[in-house]
């Protein structure tokens, strides 16, 4: 491609960004009004968006999910596949739920994108990455990412305010006019195993990971055959009352560094590398095994191996993916 295309293709590219940011703008209902990182508003339109599912092929559906005190209980994050938990500014959490088998009604409260999400998202090919927006310096990140980014700015029929819930914890998203349809297990390239439980492990009753302004408990419930799982010392729950639960949970030590961007209070945003190796611990059926997590490309699934570099199977069900700082 010669320099006279590349100039027209990028050109084109940053009109479509600053396009659909304005459009957004005067919506008025990406940004979040105000939390953590929403600084800059804003939602990417992704190039080649209109091409058809049958030609990108099955993707999974992947929603940044708000976790703030006044966002809970949330809605539909029980029927996702993977859960991810991470820190973001002010020693705070966030959550990123990935959908394939099965698709809510609901799923929300929605909250922006962070860039170390694009580099754990590659794993999945070409998701459909639903948000509430994202700082303006981050938009041509996730503009040349491979995936289908949507907010209110471009899909605004699929998001919707509760009026009950005070802004900024108050966007929803219907799934089903994002994705037809839920695309299946194809979808979930995770690299994770799931069968019988590896030999050994510890009896665990418990297990916290905390944040410095935030934390999750997953606690063992022989009678559910599930982890039990608590926020900031509370029992978490879904919209409808019921406690959230976790088939097996792994808590993966990794490196957490500062990054080029900060939130509109001038906090740095943490960056989350998943890509590596390190140490990991994976909870399933009340006990606990101390693994190795390896991924070697941003384009590579996890694997977790015991010492001898044996897979370690998961559990059937939901898993969630805790992220934790390397001590």
């Amino acid at each position: 491609m010669g320099r006279g295309a590349r100039g027209r293709r990028a050109a084109t590219t940053a009109a479509l960004l600053a396009a659909t940011v304005t459009a957004a703008l005067a919506a008025g209902c990406t940004g979040g009004g105000g939390g953590p990182g929403d600084d800059g508003r804003g939602s990417p339109k992704e190039s080649g968006q209109g091409e058809s599912p049958s030609a990108r092929g099955p993707s999974a559906l992947v929603v940044k999910i708000d976790n703030a005190s006044p966002a809970r209980p949330h809605t539909g994050v029980d029927a996702a596949d993977v859960v991810y938990a991470e820190q973001v500014e002010g020693g705070l959490s966030r959550l990123m739920a990935v959908y394939a088998t099965r698709l809510p009604e609901t799923v929300g409260p929605v909250r922006s994108a962070r860039e170390s999400d694009l580099e754990l998202l590659r794993q999945y090919g070409r998701p459909t990455l639903a948000f509430s927006g994202a700082q303006k310096k981050l938009l041509p990140l996730i503009g040349e990412a491979p995936l289908r980014a949507e907010t209110p700015g471009n899909a605004a029929d699929a998001f919707f305010r509760d009026s009950g819930r005070p802004t900024p914890h108050n966007l929803y998203l219907r799934p089903e006019r994002l994705v037809p349809e839920a695309p299946g297990t194809s979808a979930l390239t995770t690299g994770f195993h799931y069968g019988a439980a590896p030999a050994g492990g510890t009896a665990t009753a418990s297990r916290t990971v905390r944040y410095p302004a935030a934390g999750f408990t997953f606690t063992w419930s022989d009678s559910r055959d599930r982890w039990l799982v608590g926020m900031d010392g509370m029992p978490a729950t879904t919209a409808d009352g019921q406690r959230m639960a976790a088939a097996t949970v792994v808590v993966q030590y990794v490196k957490v560094r500062e990054s080029a961007f900060r939130d509109f209070l001038g906090n740095n945003t943490p960056y989350t590398e998943t890509v590596g190796s390190g140490k990991a611990t994976v909870l399933r059926d009340g006990r606990a095994w101390d693994v190795r997590w390896k991924r070697e490309k941003a384009v590579d699934g996890t694997t977790f191996t015991t010492g001898d570099g044996t897979p370690v199977n998961f559990a059937k069900g939901q898993v969630w993916v805790v992220f934790a700082k390397t001590p």
